[in-house]
């Protein structure tokens, strides 16, 4: 017996109708091998800023592998070439390409991505990881702090992804996405400022998802836990000074590049948020949804997560 109907499905980002009268067919949508917001990287371009360490790192290795074309950018470009080097070394006929960036250099924007575009024609996919943290408590954090924290984590975010959002725009696809972090979901101690830019970074990034839809541009964030990482180490003090500690509850969280390989699938999926970790911060996600007082009794507790 023959199976009808029709099944909506997303290609390219640009929705269309896939008619079926063959019951095979419908298996295989069944079992996945059609999927609804599937991205296919392989072939594709992926831009990655603050690729240089961590989760950046841990995401070009993911879509090197996967057939992508990556793009690495970052202010320290002799990291960025022990990343390239892992890449190629790692798998036969990577193809990946560095860019020297510092996401402060507003007035630069527009020069990056034309240069991104020269390697392979155009960009499919800009994934915005760069990124600062903080350890201080707010009486002793300069404003000038807070203001480094913004204009890293929030302004040269939305700086970037401005630059490139018309071409996209014109191409009638596209994906931007940004790493943000459970504590863009819950207030906690010592990171007054990064908490306020991480919140900063999901406003932004839901409206613009939301204004995206008309132009079959995707837009995800993430929001790690604890990860692996030198967040902490990297992180500022009040004075805007390297806090240079590690974080035990960092130290103790995900693997980094399992983080990433949770992340890359999520994209496949095509998950809007994307959330990754595996301590008991993850469960702050949803108690602050549902159980409010309990999430800001274990915030206080827990210290807060990057």
């Amino acid at each position: 017996m023959q199976a009808s109907g029709v099944i909506p499905i997303l290609l390219n980002t640009k929705p269309i109708a896939l008619h079926f009268h063959d019951r095979s067919i419908m298996i295989q949508c069944l079992k996945g091998r059609i999927l609804q917001g599937k991205i296919m990287f392989k072939g594709q371009t992926i831009w990655i800023t603050g690729a240089s360490s961590g989760i950046g790192e841990a995401l070009a290795k993911q879509f090197v592998q996967r057939g992508a074309s990556v793009i690495l950018s970052s202010r320290n470009e002799a990291e960025l070439e022990r990343v390239c080097s892992k890449c190629t070394a790692a798998f036969e006929g990577a193809d990946v390409h560095i860019l020297p960036l510092d996401v402060l250099d507003e007035a630069a924007m527009e020069a990056k991505v034309s240069a991104a575009c020269a390697f392979t024609g155009q960009i499919d996919m800009l994934i915005n990881n760069a990124g600062i943290s903080q350890r201080s408590l707010v009486l002793d954090t300069e404003m000038d702090t807070y203001r480094q924290l913004f204009d890293v984590d929030f302004f040269g975010q939305i700086a970037l992804t401005k630059a490139l959002l018309p071409l996209m725009i014109k191409r009638g696809s596209g994906h931007i996405a940004v790493t943000s972090s459970v504590a863009g979901k819950i207030g906690v101690p010592l990171r007054t400022g990064y908490c306020a830019v991480k919140h900063a970074v999901m406003g932004f990034f839901d409206a613009l998802r939301a204004e995206m839809v008309p132009h079959g541009i995707q837009v995800s964030t993430i929001t790690p836990g604890y990860i692996k990482t030198n967040i902490a180490y990297n992180a500022l003090v009040g004075d805007g000074s390297n806090f240079a500690r590690h974080d035990k509850n960092i130290s103790a969280g995900m693997d980094v590049d399992e983080c990433a390989a949770v992340i890359v699938r999520g994209f496949e999926k095509g998950k809007p948020e994307i959330a990754v970790g595996k301590g008991l911060e993850m469960f702050g996600l949803y108690a602050k949804r549902f159980f409010p007082r309990l999430a800001f009794k274990f915030a206080v507790k827990a210290g807060g997560v990057d």
